[in-house]
């Protein structure tokens, strides 16, 4: 007998890791979590969902980081009832595993960018001091061919605005490998493109007392901050606020950004399937699963455009 998928959901939420899905990926999610090693603080929050769930089964004895481990996933695996958990002694610091400089992390594909190149690998935003705020520094370069893509897109509007159809995107999101990832600013963040501030969305305003407001998750356009040259490097300086169970990412890929024209094409050319195919697929996807223990209530979608980020005309 395991834990329930609330109780699932509870422990990736606080360990900061992605708490959507079946059971059985929840399962995966939270033995990768312990396998790798679990810090005291989640090692805590085991035992005191452990007590809720099994309020006579546990037994608190003296151990070790891997036998802790070792009983969790026990438990998870639905073998509580037959070994008792053995925590790690109040008090014993399990050092979590440090961040590796380029994790395997997937960024959600953009409708309306195609990916032309990688120009920084996703990396890790890594704390190199004891103190909450932190600052690290990046640096990328352009090849010959990427500088001139950049440079002949180039287009002069009215009023002396400049835009370019070939762009170089900045991206942030959470340090999670189990599936691809949605845009995601760190708190309190300042980007830096070669000593000039990047504009960055401005914080959506939220009326929870304590509660830092978080920006709209979307990619940044960069390209007037860059230079636009294979022999001078770019720096990026990005600062920002650690947050307990939680580790972020950076990477900046050149894109092109994509017409509404040519995403209509190519949704014609990819074929239409038969209405009940899509029916169905909607009523499976809302679909009360007894194991998941949700129901969908609502569905919200944005009317902001995404090329323009402003509110859609109306047709």
């Amino acid at each position: 007998m395991g834990f329930r998928v609330s109780e699932l959901q509870v422990l990736l939420g606080f360990a900061g890791r992605n708490k959507s899905g079946r059971k059985t990926e929840l399962l995966q999610r939270c033995l990768h979590l312990v396998e790798k090693g679990c810090s005291t603080p989640i090692q805590i929050k085991i035992r005191e969902l452990y007590k809720r769930r099994f309020p006579t089964k546990l037994a608190v004895t003296s151990g070790t980081a891997s036998a802790v481990a070792a009983a969790v996933s026990a438990v998870f695996n639905g073998a509580a009832s037959q070994q008792s958990l053995n925590f790690a002694k109040d008090g014993i610091d399990v050092v979590p595993p440090a961040l590796p400089v380029h994790p395997d992390v997937r960024f959600k594909s953009l409708p309306f960018y195609d990916k032309l190149g990688e120009l920084l690998k996703p990396s890790s935003l890594v704390p190199h001091t004891n103190s909450r705020f932190q600052e690290t520094f990046f640096v990328f370069h352009l090849t010959p061919q990427q500088a001139q893509d950049i440079a002949m897109s180039r287009d002069m509007l009215p009023g002396g605005r400049v835009e370019y159809t070939v762009q170089v995107q900045l991206r942030f999101c959470l340090l999670e490998t189990s599936c691809s990832q949605d845009d995601n600013f760190p708190p309190s963040i300042c980007v830096r493109i070669n000593n000039k501030m990047a504009p960055l969305p401005n914080p959506i305003p939220t009326n929870k007392p304590g509660v830092e407001p978080k920006r709209p998750s979307r990619p940044v356009n960069i390209t007037s901050l860059c230079r636009i040259s294979p022999t001078n490097p770019n720096h990026v300086s990005v600062s920002w606020a650690t947050e307990f169970g939680r580790s972020y990412c950076i990477a900046v890929y050149l894109v092109r950004r994509v017409t509404s024209d040519t995403l209509l094409q190519r949704l014609k050319q990819a074929g239409f399937r038969h209405p009940d195919h899509t029916s169905a697929l909607i009523k499976e996807k809302l679909a009360q699963d007894p194991d998941n223990e949700i129901a969908t209530t609502s569905l919200r979608i944005s009317l902001l455009c995404p090329v323009r980020f402003s509110l859609v005309d109306a047709c």
